[in-house]
């Protein structure tokens, strides 16, 4: 993941993009010190630690759900930070009385005022997908499949949430184990291979490439239903043996025809092509 600055009131927010949840989450340090106006670091982080403390003994969801990610820090070097999503973001300033919270609401809201109409009318996250997907050069056919992969996605995600897979962590480990037993590659390792940084992955596969991930996805889904998969163990195990279903199939195709499925092919400007060694 790599670190994105965005403004509020000429002060710097840093923030990530999660690409398996598909969403961004934000410094809370940085929100912490405009609601506090407080400029120095040291003390916004005092601040949050014993807010924390607080909060935790009242069995707030906000520290249950916040976690850490590699950031950029004042000395130009790559430390963990806490980080929230924008829903806790909105918790976070709940907690805090200040005068820049309804400010600081607005500018959030109109950062995910996007996604805020995609919720109100899904048709807009369609149709803004399409035309994203168009711009990086994809086919008709393509989007078509992109958009089969993720309907499958988020059936197999609503199962997870259902059955007991609530932290953000939790999706992405079962996310990975899935794409590592089908594809003998990591998700990062397959981000590697294309010379992706923080592009969403799935934006660059190949049509061979979206099949056998909704392949895997699908097998993982009806498996862990079967089974009445609960809780990241038992789901952990639906997710490796869907896995190996489209890793079987990849196989299979790879022997017949002689050509790898995974694909170095990226859709980036440039149209950069590496080569598999």
């Amino acid at each position: 993941m790599e670190t994105k600055l965005t403004i509020f009131e000429d002060q710097h927010i840093r923030r990530v993009w999660d690409e398996i949840r598909e969403e961004w989450y934000f410094s809370i340090i940085d929100i912490i010190r405009i609601l506090i106006e407080q400029p120095d670091q040291l003390k916004a982080r005092k601040y949050w630690n014993k807010l924390k403390e607080r909060l935790n003994k009242e069995g707030s969801e906000l520290v249950t759900n916040c976690h850490q990610l590699k950031m950029v820090a004042e000395d130009k070097k790559m430390r963990l930070t806490d980080v929230a999503n924008m829903p806790n973001i909105f918790r976070l300033i709940q907690s805090i009385p200040s005068p820049k919270a309804e400010p600081i609401k607005l500018w959030l809201a109109k950062v995910g005022h996007e996604r805020i109409q995609e919720i109100a009318d899904p048709e807009r996250s369609v149709n803004r997908g399409r035309t994203n997907w168009q711009k990086l050069g994809h086919s008709e056919k393509w989007i078509q499949q992109r958009m089969m992969g993720q309907e499958i996605r988020n059936k197999l995600t609503d199962y997870w949430q259902s059955h007991e897979i609530t932290k953000e962590q939790e999706y992405a480990i079962l996310t990975n184990i899935i794409h590592s037993e089908w594809a003998d590659l990591t998700v990062k390792q397959h981000k590697d291979l294309k010379g992706l940084k923080t592009q969403n992955l799935r934006d660059h596969m190949s049509d061979a490439e979206l099949v056998f991930t909704a392949l895997a996805e699908l097998s993982t889904r009806q498996i862990a239903e079967t089974d009445m998969a609960t809780g990241m163990g038992e789901n952990a195990v639906a997710a490796k043996q869907g896995g190996h279903i489209a890793k079987d199939a990849r196989v299979a195709l790879e022997s017949k025809t002689g050509k790898k499925v995974i694909s170095s092919t990226n859709y980036l400007k440039e149209n950069k092509k590496l080569k598999i060694k």
